[in-house]
C-alpha cells in the first residue's frame, strides 16, 4: 500500500520540524514538503503531489484560508485534502476554512496519536468534524456581534425528505453505516443518498455537507432531535 504523502504548512519552523519528525516516524506516512506561507503551500501541493496538506490558518503573504480555497478550486488537485490546524476550536476563521474546502480541523495541542489518526481519516476521503466542536463553532459565529455575513444560498430545498434526513444525520457526525441503521436503509442506499446530496449541493466532501446543513438551518446548533426511521416516504 502506498503511504500517505503529507505537506506541512506553518509559518513556525519549529512547529513544522516537530510535526515532520512525528509523521516521518509513523508507518505509512511521508512528509513530502514544508511550506512557511500559504503561497508556498499551494505551489508545493502542485509539485509534491501531496495527499494531505496540514495547514495552519495564520501565515504571512497568503493565509491558510486562501491557500485552501486555491487548492480546492484546482481541478488538478482534486484528490488533495486539507486538514486545518488552529489554536482554538472556537476560532471563527476555521469556519471560513471549511467553507473554502478544508476537510476538517484540529487544534494544535492535539495529542500525536490523534493527529496521525486525523491525517489517515482525511486521506481516506472522510470529513474530520466532531459534531460538538463544530456546532459550538457555528453557534458562536452565528451569535457574534457586528454585521451579519451575506446570505448564503444552499439548495437544500431541492432535496427530498429522505435526503434531508440523511443530511441531518451526516451533519451530526454519523457515517454511512450509522445513517443506514438509524433510517432502516441498506449501507449501499445510504452511501448513494450521500453521493446524490453532494452532487445536488455541489459539495466537495462531507465537511461541506455539514456546513451546508448548519448554514441552511436544517440543523440547529444545540438541537438534538434525530430524524426517525422510514415513515417519511420511500428510501
Amino acid at each position: 500500500m502506498t503511504g500517505i504523502r503529507v505537506l506541512l504548512a506553518d509559518d513556525q519552523a519549529l512547529v513544522r520540524a516537530a510535526f515532520a519528525m512525528l509523521l516521518d516516524s509513523a508507518p505509512g506516512m511521508e512528509v513530502v514538503g514544508q511550506a512557511g506561507t500559504g503561497a508556498e503551500a499551494v505551489e508545493l501541493a502542485r509539485s509534491a503531489r501531496a495527499d494531505v496538506v496540514v495547514m495552519d490558518i495564520r501565515m504571512p503573504e497568503m493565509d491558510g484560508i486562501e491557500a485552501t480555497r486555491l487548492i480546492a478550486a484546482d481541478e488538478d488537485l482534486a484528490g488533495v485534502r486539507v486538514l486545518v490546524l488552529t489554536t482554538y476550536d472556537t476560532d471563527e476563521h476555521v469556519l471560513e476554512a471549511l467553507r473554502a474546502g478544508a476537510s476538517g480541523f484540529l487544534v494544535k495541542d492535539t495529542e500525536p496519536a490523534a493527529l496521525l489518526a486525523a491525517i489517515r481519516t482525511v486521506a481516506a476521503g472522510e470529513a474530520l468534524l466532531s459534531p460538538g466542536p463544530t456546532a459550538r463553532l457555528i453557534a458562536r459565529v452565528l451569535r457574534a456581534p457586528g454585521p451579519p455575513d451575506p446570505p448564503r444560498e444552499h439548495p437544500t430545498g431541492g432535496l427530498s425528505d429522505r435526503e434531508r434526513q440523511v443530511l441531518t444525520l451526516v451533519a451530526r457526525g454519523q457515517n454511512n453505516t450509522e445513517v443506514a441503521e438509524t433510517l432502516g436503509l441498506s449501507p449501499l442506499t445510504a452511501k448513494t443518498h450521500v453521493s446524490r446530496i453532494m452532487g445536488k449541493l455541489d459539495a466537495r466532501d462531507r465537511a461541506q455537507l455539514v456546513i451546508a446543513a448548519y448554514e441552511s438551518g436544517l440543523v440547529v446548533p444545540g438541537g438534538d432531535r434525530t430524524p426517525g426511521p422510514p415513515d417519511a416516504g420511500p428510501a
